[in-house]
């Protein structure tokens, strides 16, 4: 049986886009299955302690800006820093993906496709046209999970995700749960492939 990674995310995050590529090259060498677990990060980081961007100190905000650019030249990515349509109403662009799954499909055809959406193509998510034609492009009936994702189930699976976060003590996107272990942030996944390589047991916090 596979090793399982929950991977906590928003399609409003940038490191989430960053990483994934990363991502999805480790889960290939290690043969491992993933949980996705889109989450609100909003409420995510005010349980936590985290502000939202725009209440950070400007000295975060622009160093914020600086890792941006860092990372993407690191990861080889061409994306707008500030995209036309971003912030957006995640909601359904990350309930899309609990209804696909749901649904008994794979959803990282689209979650291939809609985080260039957002970063390089400046594609505003919180539009259920835009949603709907993404769900096609990646093979799956983009009408009906568009119809579901907008259900008070899918809701509340969004809203169970956090529960499940917090639990976890995930506090921010991307972050990777592997044996209950967190790898918080996509600079993070090297580590996390060198647990995996290791075999080593997880990481507790001392004390």
């Amino acid at each position: 049986m596979p090793r399982q990674i929950d991977y906590y995310f928003s399609f409003q995050s940038p490191w989430a886009y960053i990483g994934h590529k990363p991502l999805r090259e480790v889960v290939s060498t290690y043969g491992l299955k993933i949980n996705y677990k889109p989450v609100l990060l909003l409420e995510l980081f005010s349980e936590t302690g985290g502000l939202p961007l725009a209440k950070r100190h400007p000295v975060r905000q622009r160093y914020r800006m600086v890792e941006l650019q860092r990372w993407r030249d690191k990861r080889g990515l061409n994306f707008h820093l500030k995209p036309k349509h971003w912030p957006f109403n995640a909601r359904l662009a990350d309930g899309l993906v609990i209804a696909a799954i749901e649904a008994g499909h794979d959803p990282d055809p689209y979650l291939q496709l809609a985080y260039p959406a957002v970063w390089e193509l400046e594609l505003d998510l919180a539009d259920p046209a835009v949603l709907t034609q993404l769900a096609d492009q990646a093979g799956l009936p983009g009408r009906e999970l568009v119809e579901r994702t907008a259900s008070d189930a899918i809701g509340t699976a969004y809203e169970q995700n956090r529960h499940d976060a917090m639990a976890a003590d995930v506090f921010g996107s991307p972050a990777y749960v592997l044996d209950g272990e967190v790898f918080w942030g996509q600079d993070r996944i090297d580590l996390l492939a060198d647990a995996l390589k290791s075999g080593r047991g997880p990481y507790r916090p001392a004390g």
